[in-house]
């Protein structure tokens, strides 16, 4: 049986990086694992490769729970390291926040402590605003700190930064969550090993993220700290993401760390929103792309920008992208793993073609 596309294999748009496929390497490594039977539940040899891999890039203590989703990696990760009364400190533009329709807070009743910060990305002095009140029956404990890399605003962490959160959290008896949907996005644009900037730095636990850098639906929680978390081998059945089939899951990741394809992958998405920024930074010297302007730094596969509410529509009509703050005219445009330079310089004419009418 033949079975046709629904859509234009060739059309691309710069909303997201979820829109992007599964890497052909990736598909390559899930027809590899596909033969013959193995262990269900966790017990299979892909899933024992994956946790010593781990182990090499995050440290010989570091613990593997692979999981279907970003949401369900967060949500279990912050209720391991925390007590039914515990409370997080987190930035207001998190995801675990803004996109997770509560589910830390209502799955497992956690209580979110949310503090504005202007380029998404916390600070000792930002968390302390959140972080007190120890002891007061009235008071949700704040007992854990999550912090994103990259963040939603498309900013980066550098070791250092992560390193003094870290330290106030541990000097306050608070574990440290790193929600990393685009922590390879993150490595590239650092040029550093991953251990270098999480459990060298401090963090306790990471959400690893598989699916915006060419996977499908896979991704993993790792313990770096198992001293300051506990139950997940339950909380994951319990919230509904232990597979059975978890040789596919792991066989996806591994993927990733075989011949750097999660860093040559995520390297592509950056130098292509590298790119995007460039052609537009020179549209708005010359005067063609008068009106646009950036309202964060892009650090890596993110661009955050203002341009006038109508011309946004009428490029939207042709690409799709989201507004981000339609108030202020703000939209986030996103490169993926196969964004190419003809679509960057295709996405470019469009925007320059609509501020010329």
């Amino acid at each position: 049986m033949s079975i046709s596309p629904l859509h234009d294999p060739d059309r691309r748009a710069f909303a997201s990086d979820n829109y992007a496929g599964v890497h052909a390497e990736v598909l390559t490594a899930l027809a590899a694992a596909n033969g013959g039977h193995q262990v269900a539940y966790g017990e299979d040899l892909y899933t024992a490769k994956l946790a010593d891999v781990i182990r090499a890039h995050f440290g010989e203590r570091a613990e593997t729970f692979p999981v279907f989703n970003g949401t369900g990696a967060n949500v279990i990760a912050l209720t391991s390291v925390l007590p039914r009364w515990g409370a997080v400190v987190a930035a207001s533009s998190a995801h675990i926040h803004t996109d997770e329709a509560g589910a830390p807070e209502r799955v497992t009743g956690l209580k979110l402590l949310t503090v504005p910060t202007a380029d998404g990305k916390l600070t000792p002095e930002l968390v302390a605003r959140e972080a007190w009140g120890w002891g007061d029956e009235h008071r949700a404990q704040p007992l854990a700190v999550s912090i994103t890399q990259t963040t939603e605003l498309g900013t980066l962490y550098t070791p250092d930064e992560v390193r003094a959160i870290c330290d106030f959290a541990h000097q306050h008896g608070m574990a440290v969550h790193m929600d990393g949907a685009r922590v390879w996005n993150a490595a590239s644009a650092l040029g550093l090993g991953f251990r270098e900037f999480t459990t060298d730095a401090g963090v306790d636990i990471l959400s690893l993220g598989g699916t915006k850098n060419g996977l499908l639906g896979a991704e993993a929680v790792l313990v770096l700290d198992p001293d300051r978390s506990g139950g997940l081998v339950f909380l994951r059945k319990m919230t509904m993401q232990l597979a059975s089939k978890m040789r596919f899951a792991s066989a996806q990741l591994l993927a990733l760390f075989d011949d750097d394809l999660g860093l040559r992958s995520a390297a592509n998405a950056n130098a292509m929103a590298a790119r995007l920024r460039g052609a537009l930074e020179a549209g708005i010297v010359d005067g063609t792309l008068s009106g646009l302007a950036f309202t964060q730094d892009s650090q890596a596969n993110a661009i955050f920008a203002t341009l006038p509410t109508e011309i946004a529509d009428r490029i939207r009509e042709r690409v799709r992208f989201y507004d981000w703050d339609r108030a202020r005219g703000e939209v986030r445009w996103m490169t993926a793993w196969d964004t190419t330079s003809d679509d960057v310089d295709r996405f470019v004419a469009i925007i320059a073609e609509e501020f010329a009418r």
